[in-house]
C-alpha cells in the first residue's frame, strides 16, 4: 500500500482538498471533498448510533445485569479561559521547539533524528526530521556538509543509530534539518499549543480566549447539567463530536497530524470502586468497533502507556493504534486513546488548579494574595439516591479522531488488483473496499446505454433510492468504466438496467467487492441494498 497512491486518489475522486489550494494551500489544514465529506460524515454516524443512541451492552460488572445510560452535548468552541487554567492546559499543553537561525524554521524538539558522523577529521550530529527515508537524507546531507561525492560515500565514518536530538546536550555541533552551518539550532523552549484569540471589543488580555484543544472539557463543566436534567443514576456515560484545534508546530503526515481536527468523545463517570473494570470494558469495546468496520487485525494494535509517557491526569491509558502506510516498518500511530482520567478534571473544576506532582489539589496564590487558579466552587460530586454514598466519580475516557478514523478507513480499504475491461484485456483496477455504513455513496444506477427507455428506467429507480440513500446516478460512458469509477468511490452496490429489464422489470446488481452479478426484481432493490449495508 502506497500512501501517494491513496493521496492522489482522495484529491482525483473528491475525497481531500488542501485547504486554500488556489493560493498554495494552509499547512495542517484540509477541507473534505463530495466524497469525503459522506465518508466523515458516516463514520461519525456510525460511531454515534453504536455508542450513544443505540447502545445496548449491559451492566454486569456489579452482578446482575442493569442497562447504563449515555447521552450527548454540544458545546462551544470558545470556553472561559479559567477552564483550560483549572484544567492544566493553559500550563502543562505545551511541545518543547527549536528555532534555526540560519534558515528561520521551527522544528519540534523531540521530531528531529540524528546520527554521529565523522569525515576530515570532523564529528558532528547531522539531523533530519523523523521519517522513513530520514537516514537517506542524513546521508546526503553529510556529504553535502563535507563537501563529498557519492562515490566518496565510504569515507562517511558513522557513529552509533538514529537518536532523538532530546539526547543531544551540546547544540553546537548539530548540523540542522535545512542549515549549512553548524550550530544554529536555540535550546529547546516551551510552545503553548492552545490557539489565542479574543472575545468582545477588547482585545488585551481581559478579552484573550482560547479555541478549545480536546472536547472533553465541555463535559466535565456540564457533567452536572447533564445530571440533573436527565435524572440518571451513575454509570453515566456523555458524548460529544466536535471540533477542536492545536497549534501543532509540524502538521505531517496528510490528515493525521492537523492543526483543525474533529474528535469523538464519550466521557463515563462510574464509581471509583468499579472503574478499572468499565477501563477494560471499553478498551474491548472500542478496538472491537473498528474490527467490525473493516479494519485488519494485523494492522490494528492495542498499547499500553508506559508511566513516562502518561498524560497528568491519567491513571492508565492505552492507544489504539494502525499500521498507517506512512509509519516505518513495525510502526503504527495512534487512532484513539482510552484514559482512565480518575477525578481529576472533576475535581480541579471544583477546586483549583491541580499540583502535578502530588494527588492533592492545591490553590495557587497571585501576587495579590488571592487564588490564582481558582476553581468554579460548585460541588460536582455524585450521590447515589439508593445507597445515599457521597463521591467525586471517576471517568473512563475513549476519544477518537474522526479524522485519523476516517484516514484510517481509506488506507484499509484502498486495493489493486487485476480484472478485464470492456474489450477483455486485463487491467489494473483500483477499489476502495469500504464498509457498506461507511461508503460514501451506498449505490450507483446505470442505464446500459442511454436509448430504448432504459434511461428513463433507470431514473425512476434512482429517485426511489435516493429517500433511503446517498445515491449516484450516470450514464456517461461504457458500463465499464462506469464500474471502474464507482469502485474508485468505493461504491458497494451498482444498479444497471438493460434491455431484460424492460421485459421483466428487473435489475442486475454488482456488488463491488465479489464482481458478483444477481438480478432482483425493481421492486425488491431498496430492501435489498438496505439490508446489506445495515447487515
Amino acid at each position: 500500500m502506497d500512501m501517494d497512491s491513496i493521496v492522489s486518489l482522495c484529491k482525483r475522486r473528491g475525497f481531500l482538498f488542501q485547504s486554500s489550494e488556489i493560493y498554495g494551500g494552509l499547512q495542517g489544514f484540509w477541507d473534505y471533498g463530495p466524497l469525503g465529506v459522506e465518508l466523515k460524515r458516516n463514520v461519525k454516524e456510525a460511531w454515534w448510533r453504536d455508542m450513544v443512541s443505540c447502545h445496548d451492552d449491559m451492566n454486569t460488572l456489579d452482578g446482575a445485569p442493569s442497562p447504563y445510560a449515555m447521552e450527548g452535548l454540544d458545546c462551544t468552541i470558545i470556553m472561559h479561559p479559567q477552564v483550560w487554567k483549572c484544567s492544566g492546559h493553559y500550563d502543562l499543553f505545551h511541545d518543547f521547539m527549536v528555532d534555526c537561525k540560519e534558515t528561520k524554521k521551527r522544528y519540534r524538539h523531540d521530531q528531529l533524528n540524528g546520527r554521529w558522523v565523522e569525515a576530515k577529521d570532523k564529528k558532528i550530529f547531522v539531523t533530519a526530521p523523523a521519517g522513513d527515508d530520514e537516514l537517506e537524507v542524513m546521508t546526503k546531507r553529510a556529504l553535502k556538509f563535507y563537501n563529498l561525492r557519492n562515490k566518496n560515500i565510504d569515507d562517511l565514518k558513522w557513529d552509533g543509530d538514529s537518536t532523538c536530538l532530546t539526547e543531544i546536550e551540546d547544540l553546537s555541533v548539530v548540523l540542522g534539518p535545512d542549515a549549512k552551518q553548524l550550530g544554529t539550532l536555540t535550546e529547546p523552549r516551551e510552545f503553548n499549543l492552545m490557539f489565542k484569540t479574543f472575545v468582545g471589543a477588547l482585545s488585551g488580555e481581559e478579552g484573550a480566549a482560547y479555541l478549545r484543544p480536546e472536547t472533553a472539557q465541555g463535559i466535565f463543566v456540564n457533567f452536572k447539567n447533564v445530571l440533573d436534567s436527565t435524572r440518571h443514576r451513575l454509570p453515566l456515560g456523555i458524548a460529544q463530536i466536535g471540533k477542536s484545534f492545536r497549534n501543532e508546530i509540524t502538521p505531517r503526515n496528510f490528515t493525521f497530524r492537523s492543526r483543525e481536527f474533529e474528535q469523538m468523545e464519550i466521557e463515563f463517570f462510574c464509581h471509583p470502586d468499579k472503574s478499572r473494570d468499565w477501563y477494560q470494558f471499553w478498551r474491548d469495546r472500542r478496538l472491537k468497533w473498528y474490527h467490525d468496520l473493516g479494519i485488519s487485525g494485523d494492522n490494528l494494535i492495542m498499547r499500553e502507556h508506559t508511566p513516562e509517557e502518561a498524560a497528568h491526569y491519567s491513571t492508565g491509558t492505552a492507544d489504539i493504534e494502525y499500521a498507517f502506510p506512512f509509519m516505518a516498518e513495525g510502526e503504527y500511530g495512534e487512532l484513539e486513546g482510552i484514559a482512565h482520567r480518575g477525578n481529576f478534571d472533576l475535581r480541579s473544576h471544583m477546586e483549583g488548579k491541580l499540583d502535578e506532582n502530588s494527588d492533592t489539589l492545591e490553590v495557587q496564590l497571585g501576587e495579590d494574595g488571592k487564588p490564582k487558579w481558582k476553581g468554579s466552587g460548585k460541588d460536582l460530586s455524585y450521590r447515589d439516591d439508593l445507597t445515599n454514598e457521597k463521591y467525586i466519580p471517576h471517568v473512563i475516557e475513549p476519544s477518537a479522531g474522526a479524522d485519523r478514523a476516517a484516514l484510517a478507513f481509506l488506507c484499509e480499504a484502498y486495493t489493486e488488483d487485476e480484472q478485464p475491461d470492456d474489450k477483455g484485456k486485463m487491467q489494473t483496477r483500483t477499489v476502495m473496499k469500504l464498509h457498506p455504513r461507511l461508503a460514501p455513496i451506498k449505490a450507483a444506477v446505470f442505464p446500459l446505454v442511454k436509448k430504448d427507455g432504459m434511461p428513463e428506467v433507470a431514473k425512476d429507480v434512482y429517485l426511489k433510492l435516493k429517500k433511503d440513500f446517498k445515491v449516484f446516478y450516470d450514464e456517461k460512458g461504457a458500463v465499464g468504466r462506469r464500474y471502474r469509477r464507482q469502485d474508485e468511490a468505493g461504491t458497494p452496490y451498482c444498479i444497471t438496467v438493460d434491455g431484460q429489464t424492460l421485459d421483466d422489470q428487473t435489475v442486475t446488481i454488482r456488488d463491488r467487492d465479489t464482481l458478483e452479478q444477481v438480478r432482483v426484481k425493481i421492486d425488491e432493490v431498496s430492501s435489498i441494498v438496505k439490508e446489506r449495508v445495515e447487515g
